[in-house]
């Protein structure tokens, strides 16, 4: 197994990102957004030409690998009822960068929710099929995560895409469930169990995301805490993985000093040294987990 994360939630600049991974130890960045020097910011996929050729020398430079792309294919900002020429101006614009960089992972999802009971699903899997295809003919691997999107919206959800996208594998994120509806149930939809919503994929899981966090029912906000802190069952579904046989790669996304998709998003402490302490202490649950099932240590 290794280690990674979304390097941007430290710091947009590519040099912040490359400084955490080494503090870390690590070698791997799951690249979302990212400035480089004085280059416009955006996502991997979307930065300038002479942007990305910059940043493939500085890592190449650091010895620093980029293990996914954790792009904005078929997200949350994305609707089925657009038209479908965005997502594969991201497909193509991806795949030359992924095979320059030797990634072989990249982060999709299903679109954006509908509101109402049509959610379109046969256009859904039409166009999740042909994405998946062009990163497969490529060599690369299309991971398919549960979050704002119809995959995301339940677990019967994720296995009938599962079902209709032959090959399309998992990443599984442990605190998207915390504060995501359950629409498999009836309104008003209760919140996601983070852990009956893995136990049903698991054998689909390629990839983990780690996020945690605690859901106030109240105020209907979620608090993202460090891992095992929360109501994400992290610990549990990390113990299970391994007890399984889980050898890939462990991503933090810790959502606590920034937030990707709110930017007022805002925490006391610095985001770099949140990021650090997050790394450093999923590192240590891993440890623990892996010394209690009489596993090698993690390096």
């Amino acid at each position: 197994m290794y280690m990674t994360g979304f390097a941007d939630e430290a710091g947009a600049s590519l040099d912040i990102q490359i400084r955490v991974t080494k503090e870390l130890g690590w070698r791997n960045i799951e690249s979302r957004n990212v400035q480089v020097d004085d280059f416009p910011a955006g996502n991997i996929h979307d930065i300038s030409d002479a942007a990305f050729d910059r940043l493939a020398a500085k890592l190449e430079e650091a010895g620093i690998y980029v293990n996914c792309f954790g792009s904005t294919i078929a997200n949350w900002s994305q609707k089925i009822d657009e038209p479908f020429d965005r997502s594969l101006a991201e497909v193509r614009r991806s795949i030359p960068r992924m095979q320059k960089l030797g990634t072989k992972l990249v982060r999709i999802m299903s679109f954006a929710v509908r509101d109402g009971e049509d959610q379109m699903e046969a256009e859904r899997f039409k166009r999740v099929r042909e994405i998946r295809g062009m990163f497969a003919d490529a060599g690369i691997t299309a991971v398919h995560e549960n979050c704002m999107n119809y995959g995301g919206m339940g677990w019967q959800f994720t296995l009938k895409l599962l079902e209709r996208v032959p090959g399309l594998k998992l990443v599984f994120d442990t605190g998207n469930p915390v504060d995501t509806d359950d629409r498999s149930k009836p309104k008003p939809y209760p919140k996601q169990s983070s852990w009956e919503f893995y136990s049903h994929v698991r054998e689909h899981v390629a990839y983990i995301h780690i996020k945690d966090g605690i859901y106030d029912a109240t105020s209907k906000k979620t608090t993202c805490t460090y891992p095992g802190k929360g109501q994400g069952e992290t610990l549990k579904i990390i113990k299970d993985l391994f007890a399984h046989g889980y050898d890939g790669g462990i991503s933090i996304e810790p959502h606590m000093g920034a937030v990707f998709h709110d930017p007022n998003s805002r925490h006391s402490l610095d985001a770099a040294e949140i990021y650090v302490e997050y790394g450093r202490r999923m590192m240590k649950m891993i440890s623990n987990i892996r010394a209690e099932l009489h596993l090698p240590p993690y390096r």
